[in-house]
């Protein structure tokens, strides 16, 4: 055990924009993989403002995380559903699309799907 860590979201060893200045991730490194909080503004939807980074159809990312504010809507390629906003937990598999309900910005932690995340090469 490496014994008590303390890393911050304010002092995160990597930022990654995202396009068009519609938030961002912070991610912290951990021995067991990143975590991350990201920020996701109102108007923010994963086909417009991380696609262009990805170069996939759809996340391919697989999420394990927590709203801490804000809401979101989740479309599986299949075509199921679910909206996420304050306290909800949430698990995504690959093959997704998402986008801010609201006018209140999206902010979420997530100790999964982050890693490679909006990730410029």
């Amino acid at each position: 055990m490496a014994g008590l860590v303390r890393k911050s979201f304010d002092e995160p060893e990597e930022v990654r924009p995202f396009e068009a200045g519609m938030g961002e991730l912070r991610l912290v490194n951990q021995e067991g993989g990143a975590v991350g909080r990201a920020v996701f503004q109102p108007g923010w939807q994963w086909s417009k403002h991380i696609k262009p980074i990805a170069g996939t159809d759809s996340c391919q990312s697989s999420h394990m995380g927590y709203v801490l504010s804000g809401r979101m809507k989740i479309v599986m390629d299949d075509g199921q559903e679910a909206e996420f906003g304050p306290g909800d937990f949430m698990i995504c598999p690959p093959g997704h699309d998402a986008w801010v309900l609201g006018d209140e910005p999206c902010v979420a932690l997530d100790w999964q799907g982050f890693v490679d995340y909006a990730k410029r090469d």
